[in-house]
């Protein structure tokens, strides 16, 4: 089975899940704001946390980049936005099924 890896795209507002070279879902998100944009690089998914609880939602993954997220939230109507503090929100429906997708160590790639 090919590699999963991640890529985001913080002006689009748009995560892309890919298997291999094979781009396999898209979903829409939220941002950094711009006192806290979402920082630009390469990571990768450092940790996975089952309802972290609050502005958290239902799923956490942490990236390498200490206290960076990919996150659900308590505020759906964010999704779309330049709204956070620099992690990357998603609708808890669409967090829950990458979850499931993605294992400790995915590649993330971070960009404008």
């Amino acid at each position: 089975m090919p590699a999963s890896s991640i890529v985001i795209y913080t002006s689009r507002r748009q995560l892309e899940l890919y298997e291999g070279n094979r781009l396999i879902k898209r979903y829409p998100i939220a941002v950094g704001k711009r006192a806290t944009p979402t920082p630009h690089g390469r990571y990768y998914i450092a940790s996975k946390t089952f309802h972290p609880g609050g502005v958290f939602g239902s799923r956490w993954m942490g990236l390498s980049l200490p206290s960076y997220g990919i996150h659900g939230t308590n505020n759906p109507s964010s999704i779309g936005q330049a709204i956070s503090k620099g992690c990357i929100r998603m609708h808890n429906h669409d967090v829950e099924a990458l979850f499931q997708h993605v294992a400790i160590g995915t590649p993330v790639t971070i960009q404008s």
